[in-house]
């Protein structure tokens, strides 16, 4: 546990701190009474409201949105189910701008529906509640229905056989054992609309913003850190009681499961309900899901000579776009390849260290009935983990400049600094995946190698490494497309000459022009296509049982 922690402590804790105390200290002292003064502001409530309303109404749009696709997913079989599951999981590994990127394409001015059908839903609004739904979906359809495939479906019926009614048997019987998960999911899904960034940076214009745009703006651009060290404060406060709250109904879920293989409880939909339950949810796939990349692809080649690849013939001329990068904008696809796999060594590392750590006998107390709880301090220790995935990335990485820019960790000219950044995104999804399969390894077989002479080192090799490999390999593939898709704190430490896929979209679309529009649509398109490779290549890697874990 020693490693993970001081990895957190110097390039997570420390960068935060250090920007938090510049912007709020001063030679005559700190500044305590800017957080009134600051939040008294009329444009910084407009951002507070706007960044809890819509993370509401984000939230209930994907459960209503998701749901049916988690029960779907859940108990049907069809075909191309595992296709299928990869493509809704594409977006949730997208990078934040690429998102913005299609549903900017979708409905924004010059829009597809407003140019086929003069459609524009009001879209600074819509379109970041729907890109949000977009990115999001995955996540109640992956940990609301990877526990519900694995819910043995006997206990409901046997309700029936009682005398209960289809619902009633659900509700009283399913339900209660959902409700953890959907929690979980709920609370994953406020937490990453509640810091959403690249959607509402790339959507929400000068009018709409969220606190973690507003950091971006007050730190970037007006230089004014005390207010962006305000801001960081409330965000951060806000995430540990989300985070505290999804621990809770974590260890909820974990006390409540009694789980089946999940071969056992999908069939092949019957009856006219469920068939036409099936086709809902591939229309609304097809609608919410492919349709924006579709028009994201249609774009890259839609240029004003008609359709070609013009555009992506451009990406290789670093003058093509006005001036707009040092180096051809190709050049980003190669950066994010060397960063992403050099970020997934390093998460991999660190998370499985944490994971292992998480799994020790002596961080997991037994309780009354048996089940592995998890102690205060090892709890503490899992939400930490969890930080960097709501925590502002901006500051993450504004800190990186300010705080590791002088010896003996003198790296803000180093190539490292970035995947530095995006490991930090990367280690809770390492840890999230290996934790449930370390957890199910049974103690005894490392017991009976240690009473056998195996060393530590070899009893893991041995006993925990073949059990564990595939969730170290989806592990690895989560981390690489999370990590490659990472804008927050990379927009900061990306060297103009050595730009990121994200950064090099984001800064394409804050230039005017054809070309820089298409250019931006090309690189978005080539980005997703790995993101799909990735994820196809997962699913098919896919452990029998997760315990609803994403």
């Amino acid at each position: 546990m020693a490693l993970p922690l001081a990895f957190f402590a110097l390039f997570f804790a420390y960068p935060v701190a250090a920007i938090v105390g510049r912007g709020l200290r001063t030679d005559a002292g700190w500044q305590f009474g800017r957080f009134g003064e600051v939040l008294g502001r009329p444009d910084i409530a407009d951002v507070l409201w706007f960044t809890t309303w819509q993370a509401f109404v984000s939230t209930a749009l994907t459960l209503l949105i998701a749901l049916p696709g988690a029960y779907v997913f859940a108990r049907f079989e069809f075909p191309g189910k595992q296709v299928l599951r990869a493509v809704v999981t594409v977006p949730f590994v997208l990078p934040t701008v690429v998102v913005g990127s299609a549903f900017l394409a979708l409905l924004g001015r010059g829009g597809l529906l407003d140019e086929t059908v003069g459609v524009r839903l009001d879209t600074t609004v819509w379109a970041i509640l729907l890109a949000h739904v977009f990115f999001n979906y995955a996540v109640v359809v992956r940990t609301v229905g990877g526990l519900w495939a694995q819910l043995d479906p006997r206990q409901e019926e046997a309700a029936r056989v009682l005398g209960a009614g289809r619902f009633a048997a659900w509700r009283r019987v399913t339900l209660p054992a959902l409700a953890p998960s959907v929690a979980a999911a709920s609370l994953m899904v406020f937490l990453f609309t509640f810091s959403s960034f690249g959607v509402v940076l790339i959507l929400g214009g000068p009018a709409y913003a969220t606190l973690e745009v507003e950091v971006y703006r007050q730190t970037a651009q007006l230089l004014d850190l005390s207010t962006a060290a305000v801001l960081t404060m409330v965000q951060f406060a806000a995430i540990g009681a989300i985070l505290a709250l999804h621990a809770w109904t974590v260890r909820r879920r974990e006390r409540a499961l009694r789980l089946v293989d999940p071969a056992r409880t999908a069939h092949r939909p019957h009856g006219w309900a469920q068939r036409t339950l099936l086709g809902g949810v591939l229309a609304t796939i097809a609608v919410l899901i492919v349709a924006p990349l579709a028009v994201l692809v249609e774009r890259s080649f839609d240029t004003p000579g008609g359709y070609g690849l013009g555009f992506y013939r451009a990406l290789g001329d670093a003058g093509a776009g006005g001036g707009t990068f040092l180096v051809p904008p190709l050049e980003a696809i190669g950066n994010s390849l060397r960063y992403a796999l050099a970020a997934t060594v390093i998460a991999l590392l660190i998370g499985g260290l944490a994971a292992a750590a998480l799994t020790l006998p002596h961080a997991r107390p037994r309780s009354s009935g048996g089940t592995p709880i998890a102690g205060p301090f090892v709890r503490g220790f899992d939400a930490l983990l969890m930080l960097p995935l709501g925590v502002s990335a901006v500051t993450v990485g504004f800190g990186f400049l300010i705080t590791l820019d002088e010896p003996p960790l003198d790296l803000r000219t180093s190539w490292i600094l970035v995947p530095l950044a995006q490991a930090l995104v990367g280690v809770p999804f390492v840890v999230r995946t290996m934790l449930p399969v370390l957890r199910a390894v049974d103690a005894r077989l490392r017991e009976a190698a240690a009473v056998l002479g195996a060393s530590p080192w070899r009893a893991w090799r041995e006993v925990d490494l073949p059990l564990v490999r595939r969730a170290l390999l989806i592990a690895a593939g989560f981390a690489f497309a999370v990590s490659l898709g990472e804008f927050g704190a990379t927009v900061f430490i990306a060297r103009p000459d050595a730009p990121t896929l994200p950064v090099a979209v984001a800064r394409l679309l804050g230039r005017a022009g054809e070309l820089n529009y298409g250019q931006a649509m090309a690189l978005s398109t080539i980005l997703m296509l790995v993101c799909a490779v990735s994820l196809l290549a997962l699913e098919r890697l896919r452990p029998a049982t997760t315990s609803g874990e994403f």
